[in-house]
């Protein structure tokens, strides 16, 4: 699909990012049979279904933000919490058929928002779900986290190795942003394959740590166990 130049001018290379994120997982997912929508994952207490439900009310949910950040009238993601998980378990009982067509039209339909988004409103602000005020262009990270992630949360052979190195780079920056100063373990970060440093302060005496950036993406988020090191919870 061709692009207007706003969001390729205002965001590059994260709508590249987005685009081969959402690319990854919509094909991850016609790879799998229905049946397998059951299967566990590794996040506690969802199947494939979940993760799929979830990512298309994501979808849905960050439309919402663009539309407010279009139009000024506010709209936010969820009406709350508890609306976003009881949309996430109905979404995981949709029948096979069902669930892949939401996920496919939901992706689509914001594709399209970003698409034709008017380019003098990129710095409007507007609200995440975790209460942070945001410029509205911020709506194609938050996407593109989201689909790159959970494309890997399929268990269907997609790994943080397939995604591009500076992603997994900035994924590393975020998820580091992101424990600073919470109740994990102190760490500080580095990468052969990059020259960025990265510091979480937490509990504890520093734990340094030198791993490839797709390794430490894969550890940081939750999503590897390494042996030797802390084993942390599941980010996003």
């Amino acid at each position: 699909m061709t692009s207007t130049g706003a969001a390729s001018d205002t965001s590059a290379p994260q709508l590249t990012w987005l685009r081969e994120g959402t690319s990854l997982l919509l094909d991850s997912l016609a790879g799998l049979p229905d049946e397998a929508l059951a299967d566990a994952t590794n996040l506690p207490g969802w199947t494939r279904a979940h993760v799929v439900a979830h990512v298309a009310a994501n979808g849905e949910a960050l439309g919402r933000l663009l539309r407010w950040g279009a139009t000024g009238v506010e709209s936010a993601m969820y009406d709350s919490g508890e609306q976003r998980a009881a949309e996430i378990d109905k979404g995981a009982r949709l029948d096979a058929p069902t669930l892949r067509t939401w996920a496919t039209a939901s992706a689509s339909t914001l594709e399209a928002q970003v698409v034709d988004f008017p380019p003098e409103r990129w710095a409007a602000k507007v609200v995440t779900a975790r209460g942070r005020t945001v410029p509205v262009s911020q709506v194609l990270w938050l996407r593109t986290r989201e689909v790159a992630v959970h494309a890997i949360d399929l268990c269907a052979g997609v790994e943080f190795r397939d995604l591009p190195h500076d992603l997994c780079r900035a994924l590393v920056g975020d998820i580091a942003a992101h424990r600073s100063g919470g109740t994990g373990p102190s760490l500080v970060l580095t990468a052969p394959d990059a020259t960025s440093r990265w510091v979480i302060k937490g509990v504890g005496a520093p734990r340094y740590v030198e791993l490839p950036v797709a390794d430490l993406a894969a550890w940081l988020s939750g999503r590897e166990v390494l042996p030797d090191f802390p084993q942390l919870s599941a980010w996003l």
